[in-house]
């Protein structure tokens, strides 16, 4: 589940883009977050389709936007996975017919769980079926749960189902976002990726930096970090796909750093990839960089002579860790 191009799936934004045809009303529906799409989700993914299947119906899965935490505490950490889009397509190549991204706001947060059921998701969806994670929560102060669902579902006419926890390989914890974040930011992407099942990536437009690199002969596609969560600062063996424009559908190996750059020093932390052996213009494209091996963290040299010869170890270390990773 690499290429979130292949399969693209309906986002909708509102209750009100929603169509009126049989491609969005009467679904089975997935609700959760999925920040990842990690294995644990995918499972929750899979039971749905399954239901769908079963019943002859669409398959949407509802998730909110932005994430509840970022409208309850605005100024926490970021620590966003993947982007709405790319959440959206992924979701699609797991067989799911349309995303939809309720807007978390006020009037949200004040929803009461049983008005959520009767008003969203019977009314306006007219579900088939309901299917959740073990541990989903719902409505103001989170009262919902998977029992009132079941209780509601049994009078209004719909199935509820709940996914027990997956657990992650030899360990009594189970799949979740959260495991995902502390590996990044403990600098262990390859744990990462065997949560989510496929690399964490960022992704966005490349811009116009100091060209600063192209001087020592490592030119960089620069990105900002925007509201991604933040892994270990450092520098990564990574690889690239570009988005959009004239190169689009180039998959390249590369070398990066995420962080503050403390040789030449930046005010705010980015993300800067050096491509091998590739000399395009990919300014103002979009980029997907897949952070795929944590070569070391970041340090400040005396000068950019010295800065250069590590960029070109660090630079060998990288093309050495990609050739043994498919």
């Amino acid at each position: 589940m690499t290429n979130t191009a292949a399969k693209q799936t309906a986002l909708y934004r509102s209750l009100a883009e929603l169509p009126t045809d049989a491609t969005a009303k009467n679904c089975v529906l997935a609700i959760g977050n999925f920040d990842g799409v990690h294995l644990g989700h995918q499972q929750v993914i899979a039971q749905a389709r399954a239901t769908a299947d079963r019943l002859g119906a669409p398959l949407g899965v509802m998730l909110f936007d932005p994430h509840p935490q970022q409208f309850f505490a605005p100024d926490a950490p970021p620590f966003r996975l993947t982007r709405l889009v790319t959440r959206a397509a992924l979701l699609a190549q797991l067989g799911v017919d349309f995303t939809l991204a309720l807007p978390f706001d006020a009037n949200m947060a004040a929803c009461e769980a049983e008005g959520f059921i009767h008003d969203i998701l019977a009314a306006q969806l007219g579900v088939k079926a309901v299917c959740v994670g073990y541990d989903f929560c719902f409505g103001k102060g989170r009262k919902g749960n998977f029992a009132m669902l079941q209780t509601y579902g049994e009078k209004l006419g719909f199935e509820t189902h709940a996914t027990s926890a997956v657990l992650q390989p030899d360990s009594t914890a189970p799949y979740s976002s959260s495991a995902i974040r502390n590996f990044l930011r403990d600098g262990e992407p390859e744990n990462a990726a065997t949560l989510m099942g496929h690399a964490f990536a960022i992704e966005g437009e490349v811009q116009h930096g100091d060209q600063r690199g192209r001087t020592i002969g490592f030119a960089t596609a620069n990105m900002a970090l925007e509201d991604y969560v933040l892994p270990k600062f450092g520098v990564y063996a990574v690889r690239a796909e570009i988005l959009d424009g004239a190169f689009a559908g180039h998959v390249l190996d590369g070398v990066a750093n995420l962080g503050l750059r403390p040789t030449v020093g930046t005010d705010k932390a980015r993300l800067e990839t050096h491509l091998f052996d590739f000399d395009g213009d990919i300014y103002d494209a979009n980029l997907r960089v897949s952070l795929l091996h944590f070569i070391r963290p970041e340090q400040k040299f005396d000068g950019l002579e010295a800065l250069t010869a590590q960029i070109a170890l660090d630079s060998d270390t990288a093309k050495s860790q990609l050739r043994q990773t498919p």
